[in-house]
């Protein structure tokens, strides 16, 4: 499992994406809110994390449900690459 503080420019994988995910689903629903996401990002040592966190969930969440579920996490990984700076590889 990846570590919470480790940086941005650290590379993963989309499985170990998917585990920091996880780690920060606090209220274990199975899906990421825009206040779970700025507290990932935050402990990744990034910047504006509310507003980063907002633009993220806008990105990924394809129901317009507020929250990145399973289904649209590879949408969260496309923007975590772009926007954020994340290395994320397929293996």
């Amino acid at each position: 499992m990846a570590i919470k503080g480790i940086p941005l420019s650290r590379e993963m994988t989309v499985e170990d994406f998917k585990e920091w995910l996880k780690q920060f689903d606090t209220d274990k629903d199975g899906r990421i809110s825009r206040s779970e996401l700025r507290e990932a990002i935050r402990t990744r040592g990034g910047w504006f994390s509310g507003m980063r966190a907002g633009r993220a969930v806008r990105h990924a969440d394809r129901d317009n449900s507020g929250f990145v579920d399973e289904s649209e996490v590879e949408n969260l990984v496309a923007f975590a690459q772009k926007s954020l700076g994340m290395k994320i590889t397929a293996w």
